[in-house]
């Protein structure tokens, strides 16, 4: 697998991020993303066959993020993004499931997955798995297979008391605390170009399927 085209777009989109630019290369742009879109449909083919929950036909268009940026509310108003990001969940970059999610940007490449930024109702329904099956979830991310791949949840805007409702002594509370429920795995730039890249991200991505089977069993009860 080659990242060969996606990587040099990227990398020259950084240095000239405005319409003009883009509009001229827009060919360079489908090109790229085209070889970036491939690269996605090859890993939910393999996702497919460990997590049940991916539907083997999921297409890599509905996963695929758009380079366009939201700029509304953002300080920074450059058009778009540096970067690919596809979310692969079951149903889709929409869904609300627990999934698993790539990037691609020169010097900052990596995997990831969880759920980020749940809804009230379903991070209220997490924490309240968490509460009766906490040694579970705990279980888990201390496990040798998601410790070598993954440091540990995620505790960007972790609350810093105990959510209301919730035992302030409660054996879990580092983890009640948390808003997103993901863990990340940095990628060299060199391992991208390896052959046995896409057999690799596998392994990390099989590694978080049972945080991400928590995850979804809490929000369908």
């Amino acid at each position: 697998m080659s990242f060969q085209k996606s990587i040099s777009f990227l990398k020259k989109l950084k240095n000239n991020n405005n319409k003009d630019w883009f509009t001229e290369n827009k060919e360079v742009y489908l090109e790229a993303k085209e070889e970036f879109e491939v690269f996605i449909q090859k890993l939910i083919g393999e996702l497919a066959k460990i997590d049940k929950g991916i539907d083997p036909g999921l297409s890599a268009k509905s996963c695929v993020f758009r380079i366009y940026k939201d700029v509304r509310f953002s300080k920074d108003k450059t058009p778009y993004k540096t970067n690919f990001g596809a979310s692969i969940n079951p149903g889709g970059k929409k869904s609300m499931a627990a999934g698993y999610y790539f990037h691609l940007q020169p010097g900052n490449a990596f995997i990831a997955g969880g759920n980020y930024m749940p809804m009230p109702d379903q991070l209220q329904a997490i924490r309240q798995e968490i509460d009766y099956n906490g040694d579970k979830l705990a279980k888990i991310i201390s496990a040798k297979e998601f410790k070598t791949f993954f440091k540990g949840l995620d505790e960007e805007d972790k609350l810093k008391t105990s959510p209301k409702g919730f035992d302030k002594e409660h054996k879990h509370l580092e983890l009640l605390k948390l808003k997103s429920f993901i863990a990340f795995h940095k990628i060299d730039d060199k391992k991208l170009a390896s052959n046995s890249f896409l057999r690799d991200t596998i392994k990390g991505y099989k590694a978080m399927l049972p945080l991400n089977q928590f995850l979804r069993e809490a929000m369908d009860n």
